[in-house]
């Protein structure tokens, strides 16, 4: 897991496993969101299985797919409800972290 801090409300990562959400919690992370469409390689954890685990665990998680058709106007309306919904700072993770840095900068001129 290789966890990038954006700023002080945000961080991203690659994919992550069910194993590591037990470390995102000891890190201190209170929200998680996911920009990685279900089943895009036959191995990647679904995110009903990383959301099961991380509910246990008490943290906010949300489903924001980005895929092929890049960052819609939906995926950063979403974004921002769940920035201003989920407690942070907040994790946001994909197959490399590059869509959920794109969709996390394209809310900052609509938050202010």
């Amino acid at each position: 897991m290789d966890i990038r801090q954006i700023n002080d409300e945000y961080s991203v990562s690659g994919q992550i496993t069910v194993e590591d959400l037990d470390e995102i919690k000891a890190l201190g992370f209170k929200s998680i969101v996911c920009h990685r469409p279900d089943f895009e390689v036959p191995d990647q954890p679904t995110f009903d299985a990383i959301a099961a685990r991380a509910q246990e665990l008490g943290l906010e998680i949300a489903h924001i797919p980005v895929g092929p058709m890049g960052v819609t106007a939906d995926a950063v309306t979403r974004m921002v409800d769940a920035l201003d919904e989920f407690p942070r700072p907040m994790l946001g993770y994909c197959r490399s972290g590059a869509r959920s840095t794109a969709v996390y900068q394209q809310t900052l001129h609509i938050r202010g």
